[in-house]
């Protein structure tokens, strides 16, 4: 076996300072690497997995550029300028494989990211990906490996709606969170069609974010009397004491 000379390798006091708990459905936490900039660890129970905040989560940058999807993007966008079009440019078996391990990547820190409370970033990451299928999509050379990216989509808008919904619902704006769940509904269901798979609408993704949105709905609408009462304050406020009158009135005769 192959063992590295010099500076100890062994992570066991980091993993005793932070015991895995099987009861936990995931463990997340940021801190601040040796470089000085944030990091975001997830606590597995064979070790820890961190990664970086920001740009690709392994904090390589393939061929210089901040992903190997923005690469690819550069090569096209290149062609572009200097020819006017993309000319033989596809995405073989390698290429996709290799963009699948780094969507997997993403996928791993949208995961913390929400555990985290970020919807911000989870958003972003989320909407990473569906930019990475749409690429893979327009530029794969073989339909199976479209498929092998197709697949998902559904569920990364289910995240990425998630992630709007959240960030509209800590904002306190229960309205564009359900705007938000009836474009994310849209999308999916036109993803599905997309990939001629009509029969289980009702079904994971698009059932959970109807469900949804009708518990907020409930949460967030005010009821009748709640409404009666902010009417009564306004009237008040504004020396509108005969229709606060009526309006108490009107409350008096409301069952509590």
């Amino acid at each position: 076996m192959f063992r590295k000379k010099g500076k100890n390798q062994d992570i066991s006091g980091i993993l005793k300072g932070w015991d895995y708990d099987l009861r936990q459905d995931m463990m997340v936490r940021r801190i601040t690497g040796a470089d000085g900039k944030p990091k975001i660890q997830m606590r597995l129970d064979l070790g820890i997995l961190q990664m970086e905040e920001g740009g690709r989560p392994d904090g390589k940058k393939p061929h210089g550029k901040e992903s190997l999807l923005h690469y690819y993007e550069s090569v096209v966008s290149w062609m572009k300028k200097k020819y006017g079009a993309v000319t033989d440019f596809t995405l073989d078996k390698d290429d996709c494989y290799a963009l699948q391990q780094e969507g997997f990547q993403y996928y791993y820190r949208y995961l913390c990211f929400f555990q985290l409370g970020d919807f911000i970033r989870a958003e972003r990451d989320t909407a990473r990906n569906l930019k990475m299928f749409d690429f893979v999509k327009r530029y794969a050379g073989d339909e199976r490996y479209v498929e092998e990216f197709e697949q998902y989509r559904p569920y990364v808008i289910m995240m990425n709606t998630r992630a709007k919904v959240l960030g509209a619902l800590k904002s306190k704006d229960a309205s564009r969170a359900v705007n938000e769940i009836n474009h994310g509904i849209h999308k999916i269901e036109t993803a599905y069609e997309k990939q001629a798979q009509t029969d289980d609408y009702e079904g994971s993704e698009i059932a959970f974010l109807k469900n949804w949105a009708e518990e907020i709905v409930k949460d967030h609408t005010p009821s009748k009397r709640q409404r009666l009462v902010e009417e009564l304050q306004s009237a008040i406020a504004n020396e509108e004491y005969e229709r606060a009158a009526q309006i108490r009135d009107r409350l008096k005769r409301m069952k509590h």
